[in-house]
């Protein structure tokens, strides 16, 4: 794709640099995936928003049954799609140089499904319902009881204040205990 300064500018890269969880190699790495998504549209005009169906393209995201959170989230637009910038968050926070803080504050973000800055039974519904789905259609393999004993076993393990609801401050204090987070909540291009 030509020298880095056809990419990006030094002043753009040491910005990036100074503001994301990676070096300037890295954010080169991640400017020639963003571009990969859809090279004509990036070359004609790198602040081009691509359409989440386009950022979901990216094989790292593809199996992620959360996928289409992780872009409304990282989405400045709200709908998914994204521009270099939001994309280059999207990877920085799920760089394995990103804090744990920062990790669980878009985790807390990804898992409120409704937006309503509380991880409540419909959003850990949704979330079971999206880990236990079958992959070919999108269906439920829980019953209805074993879907309910399951959230109130969530729910008796994390809920410290009993109103069936996580707050961010119970939510982090359950995941900063969760040994497997820092290596599951992460992409690696």
């Amino acid at each position: 794709m030509g020298s880095w300064s056809s990419k990006l500018t030094k002043g753009e890269l040491d910005d990036y640099e100074e503001l994301t969880y990676l070096s300037k190699a890295e954010i080169l790495h991640v400017f020639d995936r963003f571009s990969e998504l859809d090279p004509e549209t990036v070359e004609n005009n790198r602040k081009a928003i691509l359409s989440m169906d386009t950022i979901l393209k990216l094989p790292e995201l593809q199996c992620n049954p959360f996928k289409d959170r992780i872009c409304k989230v990282f989405s400045t637009q709200g709908d998914g799609g994204m521009n270099f910038e939001d994309f280059l968050d999207m990877i920085s926070v799920f760089s394995d140089s990103a804090p744990m803080q920062v990790k669980i504050e878009y985790a807390f973000r990804i898992y409120d499904f409704n937006e309503d800055d509380l991880v409540d039974e419909s959003d850990i519904r949704e979330m079971v319902r999206r880990i236990t789905a079958s992959s070919e259609e999108n269906e439920q393999r829980l019953t209805e009881n074993e879907m309910k004993l399951l959230i109130d076993n969530i729910f008796s393990e994390t809920d410290l204040d009993d109103d069936r609801k996580l707050t961010f401050a119970e939510f982090s204090h359950v995941i900063s205990r969760s040994p497997d987070f820092m290596r599951s909540f992460r992409i690696k291009l």
